[in-house]
């Protein structure tokens, strides 16, 4: 497939550019200093601003889909929602119909109508762009695209490759043990899946060991 990164760079979005290689995709990586990118094979750099509807279009014409784990510094997390109307206004344009963005484990329900970021022991540090996060997601529910938007689990880390995980809805995942966790090499394997096999059209999931 071709597929269209932003996001490519960070912790997260690395592991899902090296699984997306893996499986013999052709990427145009997003990113504003090309030459931050390793030199790999199937990986094209281009530079454009995900806050730039018009540079959002321009990289996403003739696309399969676009993908972002694009991820605002932490001093100023309300930039996610910038960039989600950006994504969503330049793959309109460009008449792609498929995005698929990285969302927040802060949105999911940890009881019926309550959401993780809205319980007392949630941390104040992480509250702004668990906020953000949330209304990205519905900025992403009113739109006209065939988006898709993967929620991590509580605690996400760079980690072992295990090639397994378990798939929810809104509900925040946990394990036996009352642990939300898995890592960030499993979560861009379930991100891949989903790519190659959309089962998640126009919804919100969340991946969980």
């Amino acid at each position: 497939m071709n597929i269209v990164m932003f996001g490519a760079t960070g912790t997260l979005g690395s592991r899902i550019l090296d699984e997306l290689i893996s499986r013999g995709h052709n990427i145009t990586a997003v990113v504003r200093d090309p030459s931050k990118l390793p030199n790999r094979e199937n990986v094209t750099g281009t530079a454009g601003d995900i806050y730039n509807p018009s540079d959002v279009a321009d990289a996403a014409r003739g696309a399969d889909i676009v993908v972002s784990a694009y991820g605002p510094r932490s001093e100023n997390p309300n930039l996610l929602v910038n960039a989600t109307q950006s994504l969503i206004d330049g793959v309109t344009e460009a008449g792609v119909r498929r995005l698929l963005t990285v969302g927040g484990a802060g949105s999911l329900e940890v009881a019926p109508g309550v959401h993780l970021l809205d319980t007392h022991d949630f941390p104040v540090e992480w509250k702004e762009i668990a906020r953000a996060h949330r209304d990205a997601l519905e900025l992403l529910k009113g739109s006209g695209l065939d988006w898709t938007n993967l929620t991590p689990p509580a605690f996400i880390h760079p980690g072992e490759r295990t090639g397994k995980y378990r798939v929810g809805a809104d509900e925040l995942l946990t394990d036996e043990r009352g642990k939300s966790e898995i890592s960030a090499e499993d979560f861009a394997i379930a991100l891949a899946d989903e790519v190659e096999n959309p089962r998640h059209i126009r919804t919100r999931f969340t991946v969980a060991w």
